[in-house]
């Protein structure tokens, strides 16, 4: 079971991220995790705080981050959309909320106000008319008005130069920062350290379980090589006796034929002796004769018998030899070394801007632009994707991963009009100048005849 803490199951708590992303994929839940398990891989040794920054790099690049959306009309009656965001105001068409087609930064505006549902914003140029557009309800212009009044605020305030205060607190973040850096690398090097001490241990204990194996090995050999002398010897002792047996046969059989020649010769005497009849005398002789014969191939036969277990006898005691050379050397191999001893060394910003009960269909607000420094720097920002060329290439790589996988009857409206803009070179920063083109006036009347 895997922990809660692990990023595998923190994505089963993104029920958005599940029923939209998951369905327009054809990837498992278990494919999923994976990938994402590798990716928070390549992050390992980040802090906290910069993994978030750097994500947030990224996300504000995208077309629809940090905008909200109010429905809207010209005085045309055109449904159209009006996006809020930390840089300005801009209008889309109804079907379309990824590209803007008019733009305002809020360093163009000097004053925001409404009446019931009609919502004024007047211009800095004193030439240009009002831009007014109007809402489907009091309180959503109330919204308008509040997200209009902060992000201005907010926009002013990070074009301003830093105040004592700030500059101190953004030295005390800095040293923050480098002091959790130090911590962080002593705890990477710690754990390094660490690390590899584990997998020193873990080596040990594979060449000791090696050496075991060998050990065993060694002693599975020596029992064999013990059985196998203790065999080859046996074999011996049988050819040793075989051989005996052959001896004492040969010597009988010698014994016979000395016997069988002396017979003969008393045989001869006692013919010569007693002058015996020819034929019995030549009978008999024919018969020990023929005796003689057989005796004479049986002794030859036995001799060669006897060289025959002679020679078996000779190479099982080379085999005995041979055995007792290797037996010798397996016992006399040094032992192997003993292994050592190792002793197991969420920023939550809660929206709450319901009507306050303050019975008013009229507002109005003045947005100073005094003092600020380079107003409109965010027309020449570049994405961080081109900035970074490994962020790029980590993107790029994403986004071919999951264009295979994709399922292509499942894109949305959103979908397709981002490939399109993907596809025509088109990012946000570069909308955005196209967008605020022209003098406020121009863009107006432009708003105008939508």
């Amino acid at each position: 079971m895997r922990s809660w803490s692990s990023p595998s199951s923190q994505i089963q708590q993104e029920n958005s991220f599940l029923i939209r992303v998951m369905d327009q994929h054809k990837l498992t839940r278990d494919q999923w995790e994976d990938r994402i398990q590798v990716w928070h891989a390549e992050h390992r040794g980040m802090l906290k705080d910069s993994a978030m920054l750097e994500y947030l790099k990224i996300a504000q690049d995208l077309e629809m981050y940090g905008i909200n959306y109010f429905e809207i009309k010209n005085k045309k009656g055109t449904d159209l959309w009006l996006g809020v965001d930390a840089l300005g105001l801009n209008i889309y068409e109804k079907d379309d909320k990824l590209t803007p087609k008019i733009g305002f930064p809020w360093s163009e505006i000097r004053n925001i106000s409404f009446n019931d549902k009609k919502f004024v914003i007047k211009p800095i140029d004193k030439k240009a008319p009002d831009f007014v557009f109007y809402a489907p309800r009091l309180r959503i212009n109330k919204r308008i008005l509040q997200l209009c009044m902060g992000n201005h605020e907010l926009y002013m305030r990070r074009r301003k130069p830093d105040t004592i205060e700030v500059q101190q607190m953004k030295a005390q973040a800095r040293e923050e920062k480098h002091q959790k850096q130090l911590e962080r690398q002593q705890l990477e090097t710690e754990k390094k350290r660490r690390e590899t001490v584990e997998r020193e241990k873990e080596q040990m204990m594979r060449e000791k379980e090696e050496l075991m194996l060998r050990l065993q090995d060694y002693e599975q050999k020596t029992k064999k090589a013990e059985k196998e002398l203790s065999d080859q010897i046996q074999r011996a002792l049988q050819l040793e006796e075989e051989r005996q047996r052959a001896q004492e046969a040969a010597e009988r059989l010698e014994a016979d034929r000395v016997a069988a020649l002396r017979a003969k010769e008393e045989l001869q005497r006692q013919a010569a002796d007693q002058m015996k009849s020819q034929e019995q005398l030549a009978a008999e002789l024919a018969e020990y004769t023929a005796k003689i014969a057989l005796l004479e191939e049986a002794r030859r036969r036995k001799e060669d018998e006897v060289e025959e277990w002679q020679h078996r006898a000779k190479e099982a005691q080379d085999d005995l030899v041979k055995t007792k050379e290797e037996l010798h050397l397996v016992m006399t191999a040094p032992p192997p070394p003993p292994p050592p001893v190792y002793e197991p060394v969420s920023y939550h910003v809660q929206d709450n801007l319901q009507d306050e009960g303050t019975e008013y269909t009229g507002y109005s607000a003045e947005l100073s632009s005094e003092g600020i420094l380079d107003d409109r720097n965010e027309e020449k920002r570049i994405t961080e994707a081109e900035k970074n060329e490994r962020v790029q290439r980590q993107l790029m790589t994403l986004t071919n991963e999951l264009s295979q996988a994709r399922d292509e009857n499942k894109r949305t409206h959103n979908d397709i009009i981002h490939n399109e803009n993907m596809r025509q070179g088109r990012d946000k920063y570069k909308t955005l100048r196209q967008i605020r083109q022209g003098n406020t006036k121009q863009r107006i009347d432009e708003f105008e005849a939508m």
